[in-house]
């Protein structure tokens, strides 16, 4: 009997026999047409190496779609359907989510006593019009609504200072975390004792151990889906600061450097981007120059 792929999603989870799933393995040309559309589409690069990373990520959308191998995934995925129902689903299980608030301290630092007051006293950033800065990789959250508390601590001891952050990510699940902004005590837990109480919002509910984040803070971040192969970015805005930690790491070096020329191009003259730790700009053809251990100023 011939079946839809409309009928395959709506198989019963319990007909499957997970052990038989956890068995299955991918074969080495259904791994490389999802490594090579995967790294044309968003410029994540997926060695041969990777190929048990991915079945094992990949299981679960198996699983929940009521498929038993990866070459039925596979069609399903490509298939016209999979592209619209599915494609968003899979991205979302080859992306790496990790994040914490205040993650790397020192470039916050870095932030609140030499970038911000440089922007002011030069451009008039943040006085004249309100300061543009974008979370790019933004996973769940946690990084922009780390950055509003810190502009927010900026502005109160620098009247008529303002602000506004864009926060993008390619993943749908974690926007979604990331708009909703409520997280486990155990999340905030970096986020030092009067900012949380200053910022945080705990549950009624005590157990669940739950928190929000202050409507005021939420109101000064945007978000919205974004990859970062599109062409400009799909939009013309400049902003004095881009943070982009811990994503170029998945780019080979071609895809890193054109990656890094369009982040220039959205950044003011003497604009700053932050990248993460192991994230070392050497030896690329870009307009940038190292000012602090993660931060890079455009030249003017």
């Amino acid at each position: 009997m011939h079946h839809t792929y409309s009928s395959i999603i709506e198989k019963a989870y319990n007909s499957i026999d997970l052990q038989a799933l956890s068995e299955a393995t991918m074969s080495d040309k259904d791994f490389y047409r999802f490594s090579e559309f995967i790294h044309s589409e968003y410029g994540i690069k997926l060695p041969l190496t990777k190929k048990t990373m991915l079945e094992g990520r990949f299981r679960k959308r198996l699983a929940s779609l009521g498929m038993r191998s990866f070459s039925e995934y596979c069609d399903y995925v490509f298939s016209p359907e999979g592209i619209q129902k599915e494609l968003a689903h899979m991205v979302d299980a080859v992306t790496t989510n990790k994040t914490d608030f205040f993650r790397e301290p020192a470039c916050f630092d870095y932030l609140v006593r030499t970038a911000l007051p440089e922007l002011m006293n030069t451009r008039c950033s943040g006085l004249q019009k309100g300061l543009s800065l974008w979370s790019a990789g933004c996973s769940s959250g946690e990084e922009p609504y780390t950055l509003s508390i810190v502009l927010s601590e900026f502005a109160e001891g620098n009247p008529g200072f303002r602000f506004s952050i864009l926060a993008t990510d390619i993943s749908i699940r974690m926007l979604d975390t990331a708009i909703h902004a409520v997280y486990g005590e155990d999340r905030v837990e970096p986020v030092p004792d009067e900012l949380r109480e200053k910022y945080l919002m705990v549950s009624k509910n005590h157990d669940k151990h739950m928190v929000r984040i202050a409507p005021e803070l939420r109101s000064l971040v945007t978000f919205k889906r974004l990859n970062l192969m599109e062409n400009n970015f799909g939009m013309d805005e400049p902003f004095e600061i881009i943070f982009c930690r811990n994503v170029i790491i998945y780019f080979d070096k071609e895809t890193q450097e054109r990656l890094l020329n369009k982040f220039c191009r959205h950044l003011i003259p003497g604009g700053y981007l932050v990248v993460g730790h192991s994230e070392i700009l050497t030896n690329m053809n870009i307009p940038l120059t190292r000012v602090c251990q993660t931060v890079y100023r455009k030249s003017v």
